[in-house]
């Protein structure tokens, strides 16, 4: 379906069309009807699969339809569970929001309030925000969330992995009762849906792409490979391949920044980017990586949320999460917006019992290229 049959307004086709799309994705074709009618909804799909848009889209075109005079009063608050994503949405605001005069901004811990606070006194009608820096500005004063009209929680089994779920019911006591709330999950487990049935009142319910479905356009690799020799096997990968971008999953914070440094040595040009690392850090790492000024990003999973690069050509396992859904979500870094990708994952003696859930999930068995 192409954007243009959705009935959006001008001002919205024409920035869709800036941006070279013309058809919608499935999560965008069932989910913008919906919202734009006024429904509440619950939104199951995977990374990569267009569901930024798919609720951004939809509240631009309400807003935009709302009352002008109250243009800076926050109407519209986007939850996400880390600064990282927060940044993605607030960009996908922007690029979709072009030619429209909708305020928004995204705020986050691991910075000075003092910018951010800034933009808040010139007014927003569109906030979105991690739980904790939200709960900080609301604490001293500074958010008012009582004009909320369309309530947003992204990456929902996130936020409950990462124990926000008690930040975030505190936060709805800000919140008027009256709201559209629309939640997005790459998964539904029962916490999720508990929750959701407490906040959405008669939702649409939407599956698209479930967590155990990977991408066609990605190509899965497998490399049985001894501990001791990861870091040598990941080198001649990386050389093999030029340096051409690469991220690079690891397990902890601390095994990033060792494996940084053994590829720095080799005349690797990387970087790691997590939790321990400042948000200047971690925004100057990761637009250097957007920008090819480094080949080999090495993340941690909760570091990689919000990672959106288009045209990542590879993504490498070089330790296998535990959670089988964690490597839906990994690969999907790569294979987006219709391109090609290649996911190659080393598995070690120790992590076989991880590989077998993993192969479990998807349903399949991936290819063994080295066997050692």
């Amino acid at each position: 379906m192409k954007f243009k049959e959705l009935c959006l307004s001008a001002e919205i086709l024409r920035a869709i069309d800036v941006m070279g799309h013309s058809q919608a994705t499935q999560i965008q074709q069932q989910a913008i009807p919906f919202i734009v009618q006024g429904f509440d909804v619950i939104g199951c799909a995977q990374t990569g699969t267009g569901k930024t848009g798919a609720f951004s889209i939809p509240i631009l075109e309400l807003l935009s339809k709302s009352n002008k005079s109250s243009r800076n009063v926050i109407k519209a608050l986007v939850l996400a569970p880390t600064r990282e994503l927060a940044i993605q949405i607030d960009e996908s605001f922007k690029m979709y929001g072009k030619f429209m005069p909708i305020k928004h901004t995204a705020i986050f811990g691991g910075v000075s309030q003092t910018n951010q606070l800034k933009v808040l006194k010139n007014g927003v009608e569109v906030l979105i925000a991690t739980p904790g820096r939200l709960l900080d500005l609301i604490h001293q004063g500074f958010v008012d969330l009582s004009k909320i009209e369309i309530l947003v929680l992204d990456e929902a089994d996130h936020m409950l992995d990462m124990g926000f779920i008690n930040d975030i019911k505190k936060i709805l006591k800000f919140l008027p009762i009256k709201k559209q709330a629309l939640l997005f999950s790459a998964t539904m487990p029962t916490e999720i849906k508990k929750f959701a049935s407490s906040i959405l009142h008669q939702p649409k319910e939407i599956s698209v792409a479930p967590v155990s479905s990977t991408a066609d356009t990605v190509k899965q690799e497998l490399y049985m490979v001894d501990k001791i020799d990861k870091s040598k096997l990941l080198i001649e990968l990386l050389n093999k391949k030029k340096h051409n971008q690469s991220l690079v999953f690891t397990r902890t914070k601390h095994g990033a920044d060792k494996l940084v440094k053994k590829l720095l040595k080799v005349g690797i040009k990387a970087s790691a980017i997590h939790g321990n690392k400042s948000q200047g850090n971690r925004q100057r790492v990761l637009s250097d990586f957007k920008r090819n000024n480094i080949s080999v990003l090495i993340a941690t999973d909760i570091a990689a949320r919000g990672i959106d690069i288009n045209e990542l050509p590879y993504v490498i396992n070089y330790e296998l999460p535990s959670v089988p859904e964690t490597y839906v979500h990994r690969i999907g870094r790569t294979g987006r917006a219709g391109n090609n990708g290649v996911a190659v994952s080393f598995c070690d003696k120790d992590e076989r019992k991880d590989l077998i859930g993993i192969q479990k999930l998807l349903g399949f068995t991936i290819p063994v290229i080295i066997n050692n």
